[in-house]
């Protein structure tokens, strides 16, 4: 079977974006990063991506001056290399409906907390303020509404007393490192779906991504 084909988004140094990358270098894996997009030029992940052969693009969104502008340009780039899946790593900007419809099912992102908890930013720090015993990463399929999207796998680590935002956002983003790989291998592999706004496993996948979800 034929890689799938995904566009990674980013804004920032794209530490997720590096472990869906190392994945992808694997002879097993399902998926082959077609492109790196950054809506920031001066994000590390570009140049990081470039040392690897990694078609790169930086897509400005302030020079381009609108969400429609930044998402009209991030489609045509994606479709101009192939792209199947879209990955959103570190992508800090709120995308139009018309994007998302075109995306649907197709595009997945990471959030470090365990959504519906801690929505936004800050998640560790809310985390600590709200006294969970527990907290971790969820990957989601992408809706209009942020961070809301149909949930694919979580993440778990413990919060450990002393612990300040550092440490648990350390603890969750080794977890985000091993999870967000499996579950785009999973998706290149058509054994996860979306269907009526939620998410559908095939054969053994849920099984698969198990296992992974602790930290």
């Amino acid at each position: 079977m034929a890689r799938k084909r995904v566009g990674i988004l980013i804004s920032g140094r794209g530490s997720n974006m590096a472990s869906l990358i190392a994945r992808a270098k694997q002879p097993d894996c399902a998926y082959e990063v077609a492109c790196v997009i950054s809506n920031r030029p001066d994000a590390k992940g570009l140049e990081t991506a470039a040392s690897q052969g990694i078609a790169t693009a930086a897509l400005d969104h302030k020079a381009l001056g609108s969400r429609e502008a930044l998402d009209a340009a991030m489609h045509e780039a994606l479709l101009a290399h192939g792209c199947e899946l879209v990955a959103c790593a570190g992508f800090m900007r709120i995308m139009t409906g018309g994007f998302i419809a075109e995306w649907a099912g197709r595009m997945v992102n990471i959030h470090p907390s365990l959504l519906p908890m801690f929505k936004g930013i800050d998640t560790h720090e809310r985390a600590l303020e709200a006294g969970v015993r527990v907290h971790g990463c969820s990957v989601h399929f992408v809706s209009e509404e942020l961070d809301a999207g149909a949930i694919i796998a979580q993440g778990v680590v413990p919060v450990l007393p002393g612990d300040d935002a550092d440490r648990l956002a350390a603890r969750v983003l080794t977890v985000e490192h091993k999870l967000y790989p499996a579950v785009l291998d999973v998706l290149a592999q058509d054994r996860i779906s979306m269907r009526d706004g939620r998410t559908v496993f095939a054969d053994d996948a849920a099984a698969t991504l198990s296992i992974l979800q602790n930290g």
